[in-house]
């Protein structure tokens, strides 16, 4: 799996994972509750991380969605 988006934006997080979910794109959201444990209400940013089959599938569907300037820098 390799990172595809971070965000501190629950709502872009949630949108996205919509959007993969409908192109039946496999991802999963790392720290989703590290920012509670650790006390800062939302500071940490979440990472979505994609399949690696499917990456450029999924940075075309977020440029697409005109999402792309959400995009992590492509470093494959």
């Amino acid at each position: 799996m390799r990172e595809i988006l971070r965000s501190n934006d629950p709502v872009l997080m949630s949108a996205v994972g919509a959007l993969f979910d409908g192109a039946r794109i496999q991802h999963v959201v790392l720290d989703q509750y590290m920012s509670v444990l650790e006390g800062s209400l939302g500071v940490l940013p979440r990472r979505m991380l994609v399949d690696e089959a499917q990456i450029l599938r999924a940075r075309q569907l977020l440029r697409d969605a005109g999402l792309g300037h959400e995009l992590r820098p492509d470093e494959a």
